[in-house]
Formats: C-alpha cells, sequence, structure tokens
C-alpha cells in the first residue's frame, strides 16, 4: 500500500515528461517481486482512456532530490481504467525433433508400418507401437513428449537393430505388411548450426513381401516373386471377348470372364531374374499358381467394384496383392535397360506384347518406389513361351502334389521332397522351376538326359562335382546384393571361395573330357554316344573365369579372414550386451510417470547406448578387416601405427622411470579421452609433477600427460584414414563385382544345371530308375510304373510297391478303371502323370520301361473340396475343374479323373461321366485315365473303339480275410467292397450289418439283354413295403 501511494506522490509532482518515463522504468526494474523479471517483457502502459489525465504518460528522468507538497484531492481514486494484457503464447511445439520425424515419415508413407533408427534400436511409436507391439511380442511403454509437458505421452516400442531381421519376418511374411525403415543420418555441422536436430531421420528403404533383397529369412530353397499383371479393363467386356479355345470353339473362359490377353511379368530382386509372359484370363490362375509369387501388382483400377471378380479369384488362393497407381508415363522396353545387368543380343524389344510391356513397365515402376533410389541390376528378361513348356494347371500342381502335400501344404511328402538331392540352393530352386513347368522340345530334354546318363555312368566325376558344389555358396543372391550397395566382405570371401570352386570343377570337367575323347566309340551306339560326349566340353565352354578369377584373387589378397572373425566375434558381444540393455532403455524412456509404478531396486539404470553412427576411431583394440598389401596406401599407413605404437611404449617406459610410478599406464576412455592412469602408491608419487587430476579415488588417479595427448591424437588420425582406405578397397571390389556381374550369373546357372544333373543321378541309382524315350507321338508306353512318393513311403516302412503298366495310344487313347476302394485307382492316375513330368523334366522315371510323348498340358480332376467363402459347393468345385478340362485339353494333353459325378445323385453322377467320357473321346481326343465306381459306365461306352476297360481287385480268403491286389488287369470289377473299408476304418458291427441288409436289396438285377450275348446291368431299386 505504502508502495502504491509512493507512486502516485510521484506522478503528481513531477512534470518533466522524460524525467518520469526513465523513473518510472527504474521502479519497475529495480524494486523486488515476487515474479522474475524475465517472465515477461517490460510494456508502457496501456491506459487510454480519454477521461484519465496525461500525467501517467510523460516520460521521466531522474533530476536532483527535491521536496514537493501534495493535495490528496488532486490524486485520481479508484481502479485505473486500461484495457487486459494479451495472453502469453504458451503453445507447446507439437512434438521434439525425433517424434515429429517419425509423424512426418507416418503421414508419408501412411500405408507402411514405420521402423525408425534410434541409437542402436529400431522404435514404433504412436499407434503403431499400439497395434503391433502385442503382435511383434514387444513391451509397449510411453514416453513423454517433451519433460513437464501436459501433452499426453506417445506410446512406444522397439528391439535391438540386429534384430532387424526377425522382426521384418512377422511383419512382412506372417502380417503381408509394408516396412518402411527409417535410418538416421548424420547432419554436417553447418545444419546443425541453424538448429536442425544431430540426425536427420528418414525413410532409405520400403520392405514389401516382393522385394526382398538379402533378409536372412528369405527362404533360400524358393524364388521371392515379384508379379505384375496387366489387363486392359475394357478388353474384359464380352463384347470384346475372343471366341476360339484351343479344346473347344466358342467358348468364354472358365472364370465366366470373357477370355482376352493378359500380359505378366516377373522378377526375383535376391537373384535378378527377370520374366514375361503372355497368356489369357482362363490361363491366368494356372499360370499364377506355376510363378508363385510372394507379391502381385495390380492397376489400382481393379480396386472398383467391378472388376471385383478377378481380384477375388487370385485372393482365394492367398495371394498377396497391392495396388498401384499407374505411373505418368507408361514405360517402354528401352525405358527397361538402365534396370538391366547387359543387353545381350538375342534381347529384342519387337518379342515382347503390348500387355507385356505395359506389365513389365507397372512392375519396373513399382520397385524403383520401393527402393527409394537404390539402383538394382536385373537379368535381361526372358520371355516365357508357353509353346515350350508342358503347362500344369492349378489343380494339378496341388493334386498331384508337386512342391507341396494337399492335406498340410507342406514341403514333406511332395513329390520335390522326394527328388531333392541337390547340394547347393540355388540348384533347389533350378529344380523347382523345372517341375512347375517341364520342357516341350526334344533336343533340351535328351540334352539334359545325356547329362544325367553321364553321370550314373562315370561316379567319381559326379562324386567329384557333387563334393566342389558344397564348398559353392549362392552366388546368384551374392552378387545381387552388390548390385544395391549392401555387399561386405563376408559376402565377398563367400564370392571369392565360389569363383576358386568353379575353376577347380571346370577343371575336373576338363578332365574327364579328355579321357572320354580317348576312348573308342561303341560303333553300334555311334550317334548317341557321340552326342554324350559333347554334353560335358559344352557345359564346359559355358563357363567363364577370366576376369573372375583374377577378382577371386584381389579379394583373396586384399581381405584378411583372421581380422573378419575377431571382428564378428565382437560383434556378437556386442549384440548380447545391447540384448541385455534393451529393456532396460526402453525403461528409461518411458518416462517419469510409468517409473513411478515400479520399485526402485527393480528401475532400469542409465546406460551409454552407442549411436548407429560411429567414429573410425572408437574401440583402443584395433581390428582391421583388410591385409596390409590391399593397397600401397595401406600399408604405409599401417607402418605409420607400428611406428606411433613404439613411440607410445617408449613412451610409457620413459615417464615410469621419470615418475617412479610402475603401475602407470597410457590408456583411452570415452569420457576423458588419452589419460595416464595410476594406483596404489603412484597416484602420490606423482602429484608433486602433475597436480591437476582428471579422475581419482581413494586407489588410483588420472591425469594428463601433453606428450601423451599429442601421441594420441595422432594415433586416432591414423587410425582414422586405415579404416578409410579399408573402406574404398571394398568399394573398389565391390565395383569389380558388378563389372563382373553377366560373367558371374553365367556360371552360377551353369552350376546349378550340374547340380540338378547330380541329384538326378543319385536318384536314378537310389531308386533303379530308367531313362525315359520321348518322341513327338501321343503314346504313353509304360512298363512297371511306380509312384515315386508313394514308393518312397512304403520302403520306409518296409513295404514294396506293386508297380503297373499303361500303354495309352493309337489303339486305346482312354483306360476305363474300376475297381474297389483304397486298391490304388487314385494312386495309379497320378503316378503315370508324374512320370510325363519327370521325363519332360529331365530326369529318369520309376519304370521298367517308359516310351512317352510329348505331353503339352496334363490335367487331373481327383480328390474333393469345397470353397465355402466363394458358394461353391464340393459338386460345383468338382464341376469347374472338368469344365476347364473339356475345354482346354487339346490331343497332345494328358488327362486323369477320379470318380467324376460322385458329389451328386447316381442317376445324375452317371450322364456327367458319360457326358465326360464321350467329350473327351470325341472332341478333345487326348490320353486319359478314367477312375469311376458308376460301372455303368463300361457298357454305356462299349461302343468307343479306342476305350479299354481295366480293374483290379480284391482277394477273399475262407477265413474272412482279404487283401488287395493293386496290379491292374484288362476287364470290369463291379464291386467296389465299400464294406470291407468300413470295417477297416472301425465302423461298429451293427452298423456294418446294417449297411449289408441294405446293400442286399439296393443290388442291381440282372437283365437278360439280346440273344445270349452277354448280361447288361439295370439299375432298379427294390421296392420295400
Amino acid at each position: 500500500m505504502l508502495l502504491r501511494q509512493s507512486d502516485y506522490i510521484a506522478r503528481a509532482v513531477i512534470r518533466d515528461t522524460a524525467k518520469y518515463q526513465r523513473l518510472i522504468h527504474r521502479s519497475y526494474s529495480t524494486r523486488a517481486t515476487p515474479f522474475p523479471s524475465s517472465t515477461r517483457r517490460w510494456h508502457a502502459s496501456r491506459a487510454t482512456h480519454p477521461t484519465q489525465p496525461r500525467w501517467h504518460q510523460v516520460a521521466q528522468t531522474r533530476g536532483a532530490k527535491r521536496k514537493a507538497t501534495l493535495n490528496l484531492d488532486d490524486t485520481p481514486q479508484g481502479l485505473v481504467k486500461s484495457k487486459a494484457l494479451p495472453d502469453l503464447d504458451d503453445d507447446e511445439p507439437d512434438y521434439p525433433p525425433l517424434l515429429q520425424q517419425v509423424r512426418n515419415n507416418m503421414l508419408k508413407f501412411s500405408h507402411c508400418v514405420v521402423l525408425t533408427r534410434v541409437g542402436g534400436f529400431y522404435e514404433l511409436y504412436f499407434e503403431h507401437a499400439e497395434e503391433f507391439a502385442p503382435l511383434l511380442n514387444l513391451k509397449k511403454s510411453k514416453r513423454k513428449a517433451v519433460r513437464g509437458s501436459k501433452k499426453p505421452a506417445v506410446p512406444m516400442a522397439g528391439f535391438p537393430a540386429y534384430q532387424l531381421d526377425r522382426y521384418l519376418k512377422i511383419l512382412v511374411q506372417d502380417l503381408s505388411k509394408h516396412v518402411a525403415i527409417s535410418d538416421e543420418f548424420l547432419n554436417d555441422a553447418p545444419k546443425r548450426a541453424k538448429g536442425e536436430p544431430q540426425y536427420n531421420r528418414r525413410v532409405s528403404r520400403i520392405v514389401t513381401p516382393g522385394t526382398l533383397i538379402d533378409e536372412h529369412f528369405m527362404d533360400p530353397w524358393e524364388n521371392n516373386y515379384l508379379l505384375s499383371i496387366h489387363v486392359d479393363p475394357e478388353a474384359l467386356k464380352k463384347e470384346n471377348a475372343v471366341k476360339i479355345s484351343p479344346g473347344s470353339s466358342s467358348v468364354s473362359s472358365v472364370l465366366n470372364l470373357p477370355r482376352t490377353e493378359v500380359g505378366l511379368a516377373w522378377i526375383d530382386l535376391s537373384s535378378g531374374d527377370f520374366l514375361t509372359q503372355s497368356t489369357d484370363i482362363a490361363s491366368l490362375p494356372s499360370v499364377v499358381a506355376r510363378i508363385k509369387p510372394r507379391e502381385i501388382v495390380l492397376d489400382s483400377i481393379f480396386e472398383k467394384e467391378e472388376h471385383s471378380r478377378m481380384v477375388a479369384i487370385l485372393k482365394e488362393d492367398g495371394h498377396i496383392i497391392t495396388f498401384q497407381d499407374p505411373s505418368e508415363q507408361h514405360l517402354t522396353v528401352a525405358d527397361w535397360i538402365p534396370m538391366l545387368e547387359d543387353v545381350v543380343d538375342d534381347f529384342d524389344t519387337e518379342d515382347f506384347t503390348t500387355g507385356e510391356v505395359a506389365a513389365g513397365g507397372s512392375l519396373l515402376h513399382y520397385v524403383k518406389h520401393q527402393l527409394l533410389g537404390s539402383r538394382t541390376r536385373l537379368q535381361a528378361p526372358i520371355r516365357h513361351q508357353t509353346e515350350d513348356h508342358m503347362s500344369i494347371d492349378k489343380n494339378s500342381l496341388r493334386a498331384l502334389e508337386i512342391r507341396s502335400t494337399i492335406r498340410d501344404g507342406t514341403y514333406e511328402g511332395s513329390l520335390l521332397h522326394a527328388l531333392k538331392k541337390t547340394v547347393t540352393k540355388s540348384g533347389t530352386r533350378l529344380l523347382t522351376q523345372r517341375l512347375s513347368a517341364p520342357s516341350l522340345s526334344l533336343s533340351t530334354i535328351n540334352d539334359r538326359l545325356d547329362l544325367v546318363e553321364e553321370m550314373i555312368e562315370y561316379p567319381q566325376l559326379r562324386q567329384d562335382v557333387i563334393t566342389l558344389l558344397g564348398n559353392t555358396f549362392d552366388s546368384v543372391r551374392l552378387v545381387t546384393k552388390f548390385t544395391v550397395g549392401r555387399g561386405d566382405a563376408d559376402d565377398l570371401m563367400e564370392l571369392s571361395r565360389t569363383i576358386l570352386t568353379t575353376g577347380d570343377i571346370v577343371n575336373s570337367l576338363e578332365e574327364h573330357s579328355m579321357l572320354r575323347n580317348a576312348m573308342p566309340v561303341d560303333a553300334q551306339n555311334e550317334t548317341t554316344e557321340t552326342r554324350r560326349r559333347q554334353c560335358i566340353s559344352s557345359l564346359r565352354k559355358r563357363f567363364e573365369l577370366g576376369s573372375p578369377l583374377q577378382l577371386a584373387t584381389r579379394i583373396h589378397d586384399a581381405i584378411d579372414e583372421e581380422g573378419l572373425s575377431e571382428y564378428h566375434r565382437r560383434e556378437d558381444d556386442e549384440a548380447a550386451e545391447m540384448e541385455g540393455l534393451a529393456q532396460d532403455v526402453l525403461g528409461r524412456e518411458a518416462g517419469e510417470e510409468d517409473l513411478k509404478e515400479m520399485p526402485k531396486r527393480i528401475q532400469p539404470k542409465p546406460h551409454m547406448i552407442a549411436p548407429s553412427f560411429k567414429s573410425a576411431t572408437d574401440g583402443r583394440d584395433d581390428v582391421w578387416i583388410m591385409k596390409r598389401t590391399a593397397s600401397p596406401t595401406l600399408k604405409r599407413l599401417h607402418d605409420t601405427l607400428d611406428a606411433m605404437t613404439e613411440n607410445k611404449v617408449a613412451l610409457e617406459k620413459e615417464l615410469r622411470q621419470r615418475l617412479g610410478a610402475e603401475s602407470l599406464t597410457l590408456k583411452w576412455t570415452p569420457n576423458l579421452a588419452h589419460i595416464a592412469h595410476v594406483k596404489g602408491k603412484d597416484a602420490s608419487r606423482v602429484t608433486a609433477h602433475y597436480p591437476k587430476s582428471l579422475s581419482s579415488s581413494k586407489s588410483t588417479r588420472s591425469f594428463q600427460i601433453p606428450e601423451w595427448t599429442q601421441l594420441g591424437a595422432q594415433l586416432d588420425e591414423t587410425r582414422f584414414r586405415i579404416r578409410t582406405e579399408e573402406q574404398r578397397v571394398l568399394t573398389d571390389l565391390r565395383e569389380d563385382v558388378v563389372q563382373n556381374l553377366v560373367k558371374l550369373r553365367r556360371n552360377a546357372a551353369v552350376l546349378d544345371e550340374l547340380d540338378v544333373a547330380c541329384a538326378f543321378g543319385m536318384l536314378a541309382l537310389e531308386k533303379n530308375l530308367v531313362r525315359p524315350i520321348l518322341n513327338a507321338g501321343t503314346s504313353h508306353n509304360v512298363v512297371g510304373g511306380k509312384h515315386p512318393v508313394v514308393e518312397a513311403g512304403l520302403s520306409e516302412n518296409g513295404r514294396k510297391f506293386a508297380p503297373n503298366d499303361c500303354l495309352l495310344g493309337d489303339n486305346e487313347r482312354i483306360w476305363l478303371i474300376t475297381g474297389p476302394n483304397m486298391a490304388g485307382k487314385s494312386t495309379y492316375l497320378r503316378q503315370n502323370a508324374l512320370i510325363s513330368i519327370l521325363a519332360q523334366t529331365g530326369s529318369y522315371v520309376p519304370a521298367e520301361y517308359a516310351e512317352i510323348g510329348l505331353v503339352d498340358k496334363v490335367f487331373s480332376r481327383v480328390g474333393s473340396a469345397d470353397n465355402l467363402y466363394q458358394d461353391q459347393s464340393t459338386f460345383m468345385v468338382e464341376m469347374l475343374e472338368t469344365a476347364q478340362i473339356l475345354k482346354e485339353a487339346t490331343p497332345r494333353s494328358f488327362v486323369i479323373m477320379d470318380e467324376v459325378g460322385r458329389g451328386t445323385t447316381p442317376e445324375d453322377g452317371i450322364a456327367v461321366g458319360y457326358a465326360c467320357l464321350h467329350h473327351l473321346y470325341h472332341v478333345n481326343q487326348c490320353r486319359t485315365l478314367f477312375a469311376t465306381h458308376f460301372h455303368a459306365l463300361t457298357d454305356m461306352t462299349k461302343d468307343f473303339e479306342k476305350l479299354g476297360c481295366y480293374c483290379n481287385d480284391v482277394a477273399e480268403e475262407p477265413n474272412g480275410k482279404f487283401s488287395y491286389v493293386h496290379r491292374l488287369r484288362k476287364g470290369v470289377n463291379r464291386q467296389s467292397h465299400a464294406l470291407k473299408v468300413a470295417r477297416v476304418a472301425g465302423l461298429p458291427e451293427d452298423a456294418i450289418a446294417i449297411a449289408a441288409q441294405v446293400l442286399q436289396k439296393l443290388k442291381p438285377r440282372v437283365m437278360p439283354h439280346g440273344e445270349g450275348a452277354g448280361e447288361r446291368p439295370v439299375l432298379r431299386r427294390q421296392a420295400t413295403a
């Protein structure tokens, strides 16, 4: 109150404006207030009411001390009217730099899960942490946006950076998510001086199921294909449909869509494979099933409702579909060239259809955006010609269990599992490709069979090649890593060993060729023998080892394997330590509110986590991955470092003698840099010489010595230069690999062919397989054929497989097979289809003799399944598969059909079965094995001259026991013996007795037909009272 009155008195007596203003400013700045002066800037009075006198607006200056009198009646009374002060701008920034960068990336890549690198961790924030932390089994925590902020804490979760592949596998492979990896990049000094954060975090790559390159969780035995499908939406309209089909005239596709051209392009970024194909809508599901892509790219127009049918067809087979907006400028074949490793002579841009070009352009556009500027080098595109390969439709791939089993979808129990004798990962991938698309070229098939026969007849060559192949690495995928700048020293060493081993393999092939040429030629088999001798020499000529061997030598002379092993050992130790710190760091960043709920004894202790960008001088124990002789500069720097190390030892010895401190050591620590350290009584002895301590305890003392500080700085500088030179040498080696890219990939392809040939040779010897004879006819003559998978399963249990013959040709194109349940009809059907596939793959076959005409398509209708999601019953699925066979089969096709029509009434089933046989006989005219329990069909098709009836039986003993006779015989078996199977399955005897009574009543009566010409069954049900 007194203070306020004194202000009033001062205002009244002072008339000079300038003096008053200075005085009032002084009173604001000097008098004590309960608020710090820095909280709000001083402002002039805002009282501007017109009725107020102007005295309080007069500026004031300090003058001489004087006395004044004041009449209190002249002073204004009451509150001084003025405008209120504006509100302070207390808005906080949205987030600190780290969280703001994360939020920006999440907005920019809204279709991705964003993983952000923070020091030694990758972290999830905001809604991504909420959604995916439980799925990844990560501890979810919260982080305050700013210390003391009123904003809600931000959810977060994280894991150590070395576990990135583990969590990418869950997100990309298991959850089919797109993941944006945001790495941290150190900002330079000028940017940090302008107020930018120390690290800039930006997305360096987007990982999707189809764009994996070198991730450790990739399946090494399978290709990782990314497929692009181009369909002109206008062509899907019925008025634009193609009317001609190979199997019949004037039909629409089995997918209830107009038959129109579809362009396909697919790549494997991990190996550089690039392929294209043109097909139609009807064949699309089967082609996609053969390719088996990990991800399919479609134009965004197919998200619309009118095109949902095609998308649903692809999704029902479990394919992952990504929709992409079309590029503003359509890529032509010429635009592909910058992404290719080399443009070879046979690369003709005119060979590709419009659909293939559009699909390839869309595919490369997608890859370019996912790699975010990283350049890849693909192989020149190969056009998959339909007329050069056997077509195996999607139902046959599944029913014949070529790559996986029907029941569990597992690899074990499949044909691929039974045949896999390959020793390399890339060889297994080639084997899978050949089984999915066998060749239709007689010369190609015979070349493959010649190589297999050579490996069988010369076991020493086969064993040498297999042993050497076991020492190679997956060079196809190794070299691809270098094209995107990811290959490291380990990859270089593996590539070097593979190249040197390839040289040994070539030497073995040359030695074998010389020995073979020295042998006399058998006059009786001169043509065959001459062709076989050429197979090894032609394979040898395909190797290119000139510059690759020089590259391998340079790699071997540059990289220090022992140093590299030590480097990895230390990495493993750091990873183990980092794993222990992971939860502590997450707890430390969780925020004070979360930590309050934790007991003090288990609250995390702070640890220093090294950033992801380390200086070249971290760590005092030097581990070098390059040999000293890798470059002249490196040798000179190492000599300098050795001299400096000797100087350090000499300085340390001198200081010990001069100071009388035997415990003195010269060392480096992260916090104190280059220091001298003593302990015990020596701590007091050095105080007189170096009184200033950097750190000390009861028994130790650390201090600086100028000589050691200077020498240590020189050591750091030399280490930095060595690591820089090592990186330069490593970069040069990477560039050398890229320059040899084409040759390395071609050599790897030849190694894969050798691997498959050796595997088929081993298999033929173990399973006693025979070389098939292939021709351009339409016969299928197999004597003593076996099912390769079933036989392997029986042999493991000590049982033998009953072989069977199959003689399809001009005399009998269709075999109609009857017989009891469980007698092996389905196995017989499948084994003959598999024998055709194996023969055209280039393998020996499980038979005593096999002469097979080339098969262009294999179809199968076996087993039963429904598709309730698509509102398709078991019978509907059966009819869809049957419709595709009748529409697509050609005279060169091989068809197996098992129990067609069983999903409906006997009358309808017989009608459908007869219609299928009639169409296959008169229209498709293809080789067919047709198994049925509708015995009436055997009588209804007696007029089909080129249809033969065959059956198997049950052998019954007097005591009631029975056994199956799996060998087929000519004739008809009208007994299915279903009750015997039911009894073996464990059906109650009461139920079996009732079934026997009913069966007896339902048995058809045998009516005479004709004049003793035979008996014809007529289906009549007995009337019951």
